[in-house]
């Protein structure tokens, strides 16, 4: 199989990009799976701080070790990881790539944490993707009432290319997420702000590694299907899988009294399926 980074790189190349879905427990990890197997494309599934204290890290490397077994092309991403402690951690625990986000910090402080995470990466003697963020995008993955308070949505806040090109020379990080435009979580009451298209390109030129396209749930197919082609080779969808999962759950439980989680939780499975299924081929141009 591929390394991670062998496929961004020939994704990048294609202008074509990788969906990377959250999960929280083995269901969603399956409907992953499965989409990938039944599709034929790479997937990357993630687990942040949050949903790491819920399914352990340990868990899902067992598991996804066996969907690679079943010739599935899937990797595991330590997602949202805020400290080098948890950056160093999940380096230990075996992911494929770890995301240290430091948004929130000043950027002399992001950048040299971010410098020593890559360092830790280099020294495992294991090929590990480190990806860091420059601007803020909030951090919730849910339905969301209000824009997230101190987001950069205003062209004067979202990452500048001279920015990412200072931050990615000092880091030596493997890919990059910027601001442009984009929230993690999707807003329940309105569309989410448009993409700037314009801005992910400036910055792709600058930096010339791949870039990741974070909270992309609820933004149009137009506007992630631009960025891709302006340089994005990794699309984060959480917000949107964890509705399509709970929707057809409640759909199943309220329609009779099946107590077998098994049966009740089979639908759901198919129902994420589907929607990666869709998420995948439209990122890969399909």
């Amino acid at each position: 199989m591929q390394t991670l980074r062998e496929a961004i790189g020939q994704y990048k190349a294609a202008g074509k990009a990788i969906g990377h879905f959250n999960f929280s427990d083995s269901n969603q990890l399956k409907a992953i799976a499965m989409a990938a197997k039944e599709s034929g494309l790479p997937v990357i599934a993630g687990l942040s701080e949050g949903e790491r204290e819920f399914f352990p890290l340990a868990h899902a490397k067992a598991l996804v070790e066996l969907y690679r077994a079943d010739g599935i092309q899937i990797y595991l991403n330590a997602d949202h990881t805020y400290s080098v402690e948890k950056v160093e951690a999940a380096i230990t625990a075996g992911c494929d790539s770890v995301i240290f986000d430091g948004a929130k910090l000043p950027f002399e402080e992001n950048a040299k944490q971010a410098a020593t995470c890559v360092a830790l990466a280099r020294a495992s003697g294991r090929d590990i993707i480190i990806e860091s963020e420059l601007g803020y995008i909030g951090q919730s993955s849910k339905i969301l009432t209000e824009l997230p308070a101190g987001a950069a949505l205003t062209s004067e806040m979202m990452t500048s290319a001279i920015d990412a090109k200072r931050f990615v020379t000092e880091t030596g990080i493997d890919c990059f997420a910027p601001a442009v435009g984009n929230i993690h979580g999707m807003v329940g009451v309105a569309k989410d702000p448009a993409l700037n298209v314009a801005r992910v390109k400036e910055i792709s030129e600058a930096v010339d590694i791949p870039l990741v396209l974070h909270g992309a749930s609820g933004n149009t197919e137009a506007d992630i299907v631009a960025c891709i082609k302006a340089g994005v080779a990794v699309v984060h969808i959480n917000t949107e899988l964890r509705v399509t999962y709970r929707d057809s759950l409640k759909n199943t439980l309220n329609a009779g009294d099946e107590v077998a989680p098994y049966k009740f939780l089979a639908p759901s499975v198919t129902a994420m399926q589907t929607f990666l299924m869709e998420k995948m081929r439209l990122f890969a141009g399909q």
